[in-house]
């Protein structure tokens, strides 16, 4: 997936390497992406909510890409660390899920 966001980067000029972004400019769009998102979310737009996330995701893959960071690995470390972490979830805010009162 980076590799086609970055060829996408490349043909439309968003810049491939760190010299040619900004980025604070590119956090405040992934920001914005997940903004819409959530606006989406709370009014039952499930359509326009998947296209958010997927307009976050290539956001963050652009990002990543200009970076190197490789991100599959990446998340594949935080799974294996989160396999092993404990949550508190009696102390988290479970009544924002769709459905719940």
């Amino acid at each position: 997936m980076t590799d086609l966001v970055m060829k996408q980067a490349k043909d439309k000029g968003f810049g491939t390497k760190p010299e040619e972004i900004d980025v604070f400019e590119k956090l405040v769009l992934i920001h914005s992406e997940i903004s819409e998102a959530v606006e989406d979310y709370r009014h039952r737009e499930m359509d326009k909510f998947g296209g958010n996330l997927a307009d976050t995701m290539q956001r963050i893959l652009h990002l990543a890409g200009i970076y190197g960071i490789d991100l599959e690995d990446r998340m594949v470390q935080k799974i294996r660390a989160n396999k092993e972490r404990m949550w508190e979830w009696d102390k988290m805010n479970t009544n924002t899920r769709i459905g719940e009162k």
